[in-house]
């Protein structure tokens, strides 16, 4: 157990600070974007929530060819893990620029379904077009992210986050308030500071990966054609991918929601969600390192291992994030008014952090028990157990709250906790059960 852990902190301390990087600099534009006004930070918000559902798209090949590789690794199946990976870049390629096309050309019908207001679709629409017709290149990013990862690679991808993070930060400072001679584009400039920063990230690994990990990928890789590799991708990428896209789909409604109550509740929910993502870092870096840990185990036949380290990192992962929690709301009246002078947003921001504080429980739950059951290869179970509890609760009972009885976005936030928790005790159970043993695919 003890290598076990030395291995667990090997992995997560680069992801840690790779997602600590990326939260920050998310952070550091929404406080740069809120000098352009909250309606600025509502509408990107709005496009934000639609990026990331189409990059969870991206993610159906992804995360199916992360579970996949972690596994064929660990039994030291070199020639099946090429073929994933070639695969899964080819697949990721076309689907990328189909959803590139899509963003770039019906940008603003797709805002007019989401309901934003008239006076915020021009930032949004630029926003959309620019960072949506240009988001080819983060899928390839998440593609090559992948495979590095899966063998155990994982400072490199942190590495390439880090200059391109701080790509991203010195463009929105150049373009969005006008340095060095460049105008002042404001929401613009954010859009083509993030949409440059993310080819250059792609440029980089598709470096490293084709110099240090796989060279090539030659025909005689592909002859006879992989049937078999090609439908366990898609298979395990389908109920990998459902989940996920079920919780951001879920999400998009209630973001529609909270839309129509009024611009400030939707401003609200952007800065909230930037900070409250700072309270699950730990989780989100422990999980994903346990889960190529994980992975390997499975792959290799080792059960009771592989449960000993998913449990150690739950345990750790909820201590941390209810004692970062708790920070939060302690200090959410001080760091707030930094980002706004409106008192409404600034009141209803503390009401949610201190509630969140008891969603924590449940989240942290549900961030490690996905991710670590599918990567021991139980991978329906969890897209069973989401797309029910997310929109029977979530959804259901966040209008309920926040709509029906007048309760706003506070009331659909507590309506988030019973989702959360009620997920968690459930995935939590699944994983003590131990049914996921002897569903690898290798």
């Amino acid at each position: 157990m003890v290598d076990l852990r030395k291995q667990l902190r090997k992995l997560s301390l680069p992801l840690f600070f790779d997602l600590a990087l990326v939260m920050l600099v998310w952070c550091i534009d929404t406080l740069m974007l809120s000098r352009c006004g909250d309606g600025a930070v509502a509408a990107v918000g709005l496009d934000n929530q639609l990026i990331g559902l189409v990059f969870l798209v991206y993610q159906f090949v992804s995360m199916g060819a992360a579970i996949l590789c972690a596994q064929y690794h660990g039994a030291g199946e070199t020639r099946r893990f090429h073929q994933i990976v070639g695969m899964a870049l080819v697949i990721n390629t076309a689907i990328s620029l189909l959803m590139s096309f899509v963003l770039w050309g019906f940008s603003e019908e797709i805002l007019r379904v989401m309901g934003l207001r008239e006076e915020l679709m021009p930032e949004g629409a630029v926003y959309l077009r620019i960072t949506g017709s240009l988001s080819f290149f983060q899928a390839m990013s998440l593609t090559l992210s992948a495979s590095l990862r899966s063998a155990d690679k994982v400072v490199a991808p942190m590495a390439v986050n880090v200059i391109a993070n701080v790509m991203n930060l010195c463009g929105n400072y150049i373009l969005i308030f006008g340095h060095f001679g460049f105008p002042a584009l404001g929401v613009a400039g954010a859009a083509w500071a993030t949409a440059l920063s993310r080819m250059a990230a792609f440029g980089l690994l598709w470096r490293y990966h084709t110099a240090h990990h796989i060279r090539a990928f030659p025909l005689a890789l592909f002859k006879p054609f992989p049937v078999r590799e090609l439908k366990t991708l898609v298979l395990v990428g389908i109920p990998a991918m459902s989940e996920e896209i079920s919780y951001c789909l879920s999400q998009v409604v209630i973001t529609y929601f909270i839309n129509s109550i009024s611009n400030a509740a939707l401003t609200t929910r952007t800065y909230c969600v930037n900070l409250i993502t700072f309270v699950n870092l730990f989780t989100l870096a422990v999980t994903q390192g346990g889960d190529i840990l994980v992975g390997h185990l499975v792959g290799r036949r080792r059960y009771r291992p592989a449960y000993v380290t998913g449990t150690f990192m739950l345990h750790r992962a909820m201590a941390v994030t209810l004692v970062c929690g708790a920070i939060l709301a302690a200090i959410g009246p001080v760091t707030m008014p930094l980002l706004t002078d409106n008192p409404w947003i600034i009141r209803t921001s503390c009401i949610i952090f201190c509630i969140d504080f008891f969603l924590n429980i449940g989240r942290v739950r549900n961030i490690f028990a996905c991710g670590t059951l599918r990567a021991a290869g139980d991978v329906v179970y969890p897209v069973a157990v989401g797309i029910t509890v997310q929109w029977l609760v979530a959804v259901g009972c966040g209008y309920l709250f926040g709509i029906t009885f007048g309760l706003g976005l506070i009331g659909m936030w507590v309506a988030f906790t019973l989702d959360e928790n009620l997920r968690g005790v459930i995935l939590v159970r699944r994983w003590h059960s131990l049914a996921w043993c002897g569903k690898s695919f290798s």
